[in-house]
């Protein structure tokens, strides 16, 4: 577990833009499994690629004309019941964090592994969340 004084600000760069926090299985399994639509999760982290790379990624793709219906986050390392069921849906997919998935009617459609973060600036990262979002999430009208 990590010190509340260091999680607090990482889970905070993504809430403060609507993302909701998800700390227990149950949280979990109404927001992906119930979830209707497209649900975005990224499996938060307190390590530099996250830091550097993912939550700055997520929070410019966010600002794209289309995003996904839901937005929920966990945090490795400490919302550990969370984090697990979370993985559960990542069938395939070995333990990754950070990591971002996107979730359509509850099926993992689109994944970014920390292979996919970690070296990268947050534009590159940005640009492949916002393809996934073009990609699997309902088209914004641009009345």
């Amino acid at each position: 577990m990590y010190p509340e004084e260091i999680v607090k600000p990482c889970r905070e760069e993504l809430t403060s833009v609507g993302v909701k926090e998800l700390k227990t299985a149950p949280e979990v399994d109404k927001a992906i499994r119930d979830g209707e639509g497209t649900t975005l999760l990224v499996v938060n982290s307190v390590c530099g690629c996250a830091a550097g790379g993912a939550r700055p990624a997520v929070r410019a793709a966010l600002g794209h004309g289309n995003v996904p219906d839901n937005l929920a986050t966990v945090f490795a390392g400490v919302d550990r019941e969370a984090v697990t069921q979370a993985r559960s849906y990542m069938v395939g997919y070995p333990p990754s964090s950070p990591s971002v998935a996107l979730f359509k009617d509850g099926q993992l459609v689109f994944i970014m592994e920390r292979h996919d973060i970690e070296g990268y600036p947050p534009d590159h990262i940005a640009g492949r969340l916002k393809d996934a979002f073009d990609t699997h999430c309902k088209k914004t009208s641009s009345a």
